[in-house]
C-alpha cells in the first residue's frame, strides 16, 4: 500500500455504513479535517459539510476519505507540494491527473466505489482520462457548489466519478432529486459531430475513431476554443486576492505563480474575454444544430509523467476540457481502449445545456457496446 500514499488527507476513524465515497478535499465534510489542498487550512475542521456531501450521505454513500488535490484545486497534475504527489494506481511514475487526483486514484486502486470531484476547466475529466475511470461534469448550477472552496466561480462544477458510467450517473440521481435516468435502446437514436481528432495522439485518435464509429449518425465539425483566459484569472484573483496578501509564503511555488499572474491582469483584459465568452458561446450554439451530442478526445494524449510540471502541461491538458466549462455544457469521460504505452485512452461526450441524462445514457450505451465488442 505504500505505492497508494499521496491519495487520501483525512480519513474518519470509523466510516459509516454505505456505498464507499471518496471526497475531494475542496468540499467541506463536518467533523473532518478538509484543507482545500493548502497548509493554511491543515488544521480546518468545518461544522456544516458541503451541500453535495450532505445530499450524496443522505442517499446511502459512506464517506471513507478526504482525497489529495492540487493546491487549491489550480493544476491539472495533483502534484501537491505540500501533502505529495498523488500516485497513479493504473500507471505507476504517470500523474493522476488533476485537480481532482486523489479521488479518481481512490477509484483506480479499488479504495472506493464513488467520488466526488470539482471541474472549473477538466478537473474531472483529466483525472478520470488518466486513471482509466470515469468522469461527469454536469450542467453549470446543476449540483450546488456551497461548502466548496471556489476556483473561478462561473466555472466552477461539482460531479461524480466512478468506474462506471451506471454508477457516475447513479450519484448524479444521489446529488440531484429531480434527476432522471433514461436508456438509450441504440446509439442509432442520437446524432453527433466529431472535432479535434488529429490533434490527437495516433493511438489515442485509434481508439476514439474506433468508439466514434459505434454511432451511426456522425460528422466532422470543426469546433473553436474559446479565448477566455482573462476572464478565468480574474474570478481566481477575487478569490485568492486577500487570502494570498496574508499568507503568501505559505502557497506552492507553481501556484503563488499563477495567483501572480492572476492578479495582475486588467479590467480592459477582462471586458475583451467576457465579450469572447458570450461570442464563443453564440458561435457554439450555431454550430450545434442539428447534432444531439459532440464527441472529442478527453485528452490528445494519454497521462504524462511525473514530474514535467503543471506549467508545462496545463495548456495541452485543458485544451480539450475547458471549453465546456466556458460554455457550463455537460461532458462526460469515459476510457475507450488501450493507447500509448498501453494507457487508456479516453473519449469525451458532450451535450446542451440540461442534456445530462441523455449524455449519460449515451456514454452507458457507448460503454457496453465497447466492453461486448
Amino acid at each position: 500500500m505504500a505505492a497508494l500514499e499521496g491519495i487520501f488527507l483525512a480519513r474518519p476513524e470509523t466510516p459509516r455504513p454505505g456505498i464507499p465515497l471518496a471526497v475531494k478535499d475542496l468540499l467541506d465534510t463536518a467533523g473532518l479535517t478538509t484543507t482545500y489542498g493548502s497548509p493554511i487550512f491543515v488544521d480546518h475542521v468545518p461544522a456544516k459539510s458541503a451541500a453535495a456531501v450532505e445530499r450524496i450521505e443522505a442517499a446511502g454513500y459512506a464517506n471513507v476519505g478526504k482525497t489529495n488535490l492540487h493546491e487549491f484545486a489550480y493544476g491539472i497534475t495533483s502534484e501537491n507540494a505540500h501533502f505529495g504527489t498523488v500516485p497513479n494506481p493504473i500507471a505507476p511514475g504517470r500523474i493522476a491527473g488533476g485537480s481532482s487526483g486523489g479521488s479518481a486514484a481512490a477509484l483506480a486502486a479499488g479504495l472506493a466505489d464513488a467520488a466526488l470531484g470539482t471541474d472549473s476547466g477538466g478537473s474531472i475529466r483529466i483525472p478520470a482520462a488518466c486513471c482509466g475511470v470515469v468522469g461527469f461534469k454536469p450542467s453549470y448550477g446543476l449540483v450546488p457548489t456551497d461548502g466548496c472552496f471556489p476556483l473561478a466561480p462561473s466555472f466552477d462544477h461539482i460531479g461524480p466519478m466512478a468506474r462506471t458510467v451506471t454508477a457516475c450517473a447513479l450519484v448524479l440521481e444521489a446529488l440531484v432529486p429531480e434527476f432522471e435516468r433514461k436508456m438509450l435502446e441504440s446509439l442509432e437514436e442520437v446524432s453527433v459531430g466529431v472535432a479535434w481528432l488529429d490533434a490527437a495522439e495516433r493511438l489515442v485518435a485509434a481508439r476514439v475513431r474506433g468508439a466514434v464509429g459505434r454511432f451511426p449518425r456522425r460528422r466532422e465539425l470543426d469546433w473553436p476554443h474559446p479565448s477566455i483566459d482573462a476572464l478565468f484569472m480574474r474570478e481566481v484573483a477575487e478569490v485568492h486576492r486577500e487570502l494570498y496578501a496574508e499568507n503568501a509564503e505559505l502557497y506552492g511555488e507553481d501556484v503563488a505563480a499563477k495567483i501572480e499572474r492572476c492578479l495582475a491582469v486588467t479590467d480592459a483584459d477582462v471586458s475583451r474575454a467576457a465579450r469572447a465568452r458570450e461570442d464563443y458561446t453564440e458561435r457554439c450554439n450555431e454550430i450545434f444544430e442539428g447534432v444531439d451530442l459532440l464527441l472529442t478526445p478527453t485528452l490528445g494524449r494519454v497521462a504524462p509523467a511525473v514530474g514535467i510540471g503543471d506549467k508545462a502541461l496545463r495548456e495541452s491538458l485543458i485544451h480539450n476540457t475547458l471549453p465546456f466549462n466556458t460554455l457550463g455544457w455537460p461532458a462526460l469521460a469515459l476510457p475507450c481502449g488501450a493507447a500509448e504505452d498501453g494507457l487508456p485512452a479516453s473519449i469525451q461526450v458532450v451535450g446542451r445545456p440540461g442534456a445530462d441524462a441523455l449524455v449519460l445514457s449515451a456514454g452507458e450505451t457507448l460503454s457496453a457496446a465497447l466492453e461486448y465488442s
